[in-house]
Order: structure tokens, then C-alpha cells, then sequence
């Protein structure tokens, strides 16, 4: 009879857990990566479904690079934004930078979070058109009207290495989303360029 009972809670309970794991891959994980329709830059927010489509080696060097590439440009465009003296034309561009690479940084984040991923690759090179700490100081260090040009100058290369990026992972990724969000930096970054090397030209 006492082997009976423990029989049929042990049952009970591999049911429950059975339950538990359905629930879990159709409610919570699409609950913790669901926040509302879309970025500010126009890509739709993930969905579980994208974290179950399949990825490869290429989608995840993607992501984790150009979090750490995006970080970079926010970083600049704080720079910049935080003196007097800057051209508006070049505010207002960094500010865009901001509006739509923020976005697109916890996006990347959550697509490494649903991949198994560790986000912090502890650090890049200075490739990839990464400023290196000289170049950034130069930047902190210039005043408003020698930083909006030095800005330009180094977001242009910035971008340069940014598209070079992308186009890596649009030849060799697998997940869509990355693969979209890639063509997406492409287009953004390459007409980017093009307005800076017209605003160098302004000032």
C-alpha cells in the first residue's frame, strides 16, 4: 500500500512537471522578451518566436560585436551632446544615433539572453572602426566647434566599420531577425555617412 502511494505521487509529479515545461516555452519566456510592438528605430521588439529560430556562430559574433560597436557611438554622441558650441545640425544627428542604436542594443541583448549567450565579450579591438582611448579623448577633450567636425570624422569611420559588420552577417548569418537587422544598419549608417560627408563640407 506505502509503495502504491509514493508510485502515484511520483507520477503526479513528472505530470506536473511535463505541464510546467509547456507553460514555460508557450507563457514566460515570450511575457520576459515582450515589451510592447516595437523599438523607436522602427525593428520589431523580439518575440519567442524569434529566440527559437535557429542562429548560428555568425548571428551571435553579430550581436555581440555591434552591442558593443553601439555602445560606442552612444558614448560619442553623449560626448558630443555634452558641450556648448556644436553645430545644431551635428546635435541633431547625434541624437538620432542615440534614438536608434539604444533601441537596437537591448534588442540584440535579448535575442544573446534567449541564444544562451554571455553578452560581455570582456572587450574589442579597434577594429571595426572602434575608437581607440586616444581617439576618444581627443573627442572629450575638443571644444564644441572642433568636436563637431572631429564627431563626423570619427562617426564616418565608425559606421564605415559598422556596415562592414552587418554585411558579414547578412552573408553569413541564419536567424531572419538578425539578418534584417543587419540590412537595416546598412541602409541607416550608409545614408548617415553620406549626411556627415555633406555637413563636413558646412562647416
Amino acid at each position: 500500500m506505502k509503495f502504491r502511494t509514493i508510485t502515484l505521487s511520483a507520477g503526479v509529479l513528472a505530470t506536473a512537471l511535463i505541464l510546467a515545461g509547456c507553460s514555460d516555452t508557450g507563457g514566460s519566456d515570450m511575457e520576459g522578451m515582450d515589451h510592447g510592438g516595437s523599438t523607436a528605430s522602427g525593428l520589431p521588439t523580439p518575440s519567442t518566436e524569434a529566440s527559437d529560430a535557429v542562429f548560428n556562430d555568425a548571428d551571435v559574433t553579430f550581436a555581440m560585436e555591434m552591442v558593443m560597436h553601439h555602445q560606442q557611438a552612444i558614448e560619442m554622441s553623449d560626448t558630443l551632446l555634452a558641450k556648448d558650441g556644436v553645430h545644431p545640425d551635428v546635435v541633431a544627428l547625434a541624437e538620432r544615433i542615440k534614438a536608434a542604436q539604444g533601441p537596437e542594443i537591448d534588442t540584440m541583448n535579448q535575442w544573446l539572453e534567449a541564444w544562451g549567450q554571455d553578452a560581455d565579450m570582456g572587450g574589442m579591438d579597434h577594429g571595426g572602426g572602434m575608437m581607440s582611448e586616444e581617439d576618444m579623448t581627443a573627442l572629450d577633450e575638443a571644444d564644441g566647434e572642433t568636436a563637431s567636425a572631429l564627431f563626423l570624422e570619427q562617426m564616418t569611420m565608425h559606421h564605415q566599420g559598422a556596415i562592414k559588420m552587418a554585411q558579414a552577417e547578412v552573408d553569413n548569418g541564419q536567424n531572419p531577425e538578425a539578418v534584417a537587422l543587419a540590412e537595416k544598419i546598412t541602409a541607416g549608417q550608409t545614408a548617415e555617412i553620406a549626411e556627415m560627408q555633406e555637413l563636413l563640407t558646412q562647416l
